[in-house]
């Protein structure tokens, strides 16, 4: 499966990839700040905690469903 994986990489275009690499990065930037919302006890936001951790999750929730469809439209298009 991962050399399955690393193949497709290498056949995709310079296009392709840089969006790839793009989607992959903000996935890991709204999986932190999620993270970071609900973690950080000194966050100068002022909000509840109770609204801060629903804020963190929604955006936890919204990283992986954009991951999630990311990867679904490039299995599509690779059929």
């Amino acid at each position: 499966m991962l050399k399955k994986t690393l193949d497709n990489f290498q056949k995709k275009s310079l296009k392709e990839r840089f969006l790839l690499v793009i989607g992959m990065m903000f996935f890991l930037i709204y999986l932190t700040l999620g993270l970071i919302i609900i973690f950080w006890d000194e966050l100068p936001l002022s909000m509840p905690y109770n609204y801060r951790v629903a804020f963190g999750v929604i955006l936890i929730l919204y990283s992986f469903l954009r991951f999630i469809r990311f990867f679904n439209k490039e299995e599509n298009n690779n059929e």
